[in-house]
């Protein structure tokens, strides 16, 4: 008698929903395009060396920023993070004119349940367009920089 081939492994019905959305995920996040930094050097934006801590937690950060055009909503995000820190708390965000003139950004927000402290920190900033693409809007970067801050109570 030949010997029977083992048998093929079933899927349960419930791991297959799982598997198919991871599967369509996947798909569409390989067809997006990735996120593309501007040509343009002349858009810009930048961190101030100095951030407020306000007495119940709320944290302001500020700079300027520059972009010439935009198809699309622009706004100036910004992050912050205490010393070596993987953790960044999003702080606040601004709409921005894309007009090819500097303008001020100053985004305010609360880091979390955990307050941060006055001192060193790390401030992300980026101007993101969010561009329609296909009907969707896509994050098109504009600019970024990451700068050593030091956060002051007040």
């Amino acid at each position: 008698m030949p010997p029977r081939p083992a048998p093929r492994p079933v899927l349960s019905s419930a791991l297959r929903p799982v598997l198919t959305a991871a599967a369509g995920a996947a798909l569409l996040l390989s067809a997006a395009p990735a996120v593309t930094a501007a040509a343009d050097p002349s858009e810009s934006v930048t961190v101030d060396r100095v951030g407020r801590i306000a007495a119940d937690g709320t944290v302001t950060l500020t700079g300027t920023y520059r972009c010439v055009s935009s198809s699309g909503p622009v706004f100036v995000g910004s992050s912050v993070a205490r010393g070596d820190a993987a953790t960044r708390y999003g702080i606040g965000g601004t709409r921005a004119v894309c007009d090819g003139v500097a303008h001020r950004w100053v985004n305010t927000g609360k880091p979390g349940p955990d307050p941060v402290e006055p001192g060193a920190a790390r401030v992300e900033a980026t101007l993101m367009e969010l561009r329609p693409t296909g009907g969707l809007p896509l994050p098109h970067l504009h600019a970024a920089d990451a700068e050593d801050v030091t956060l002051t109570a007040g």
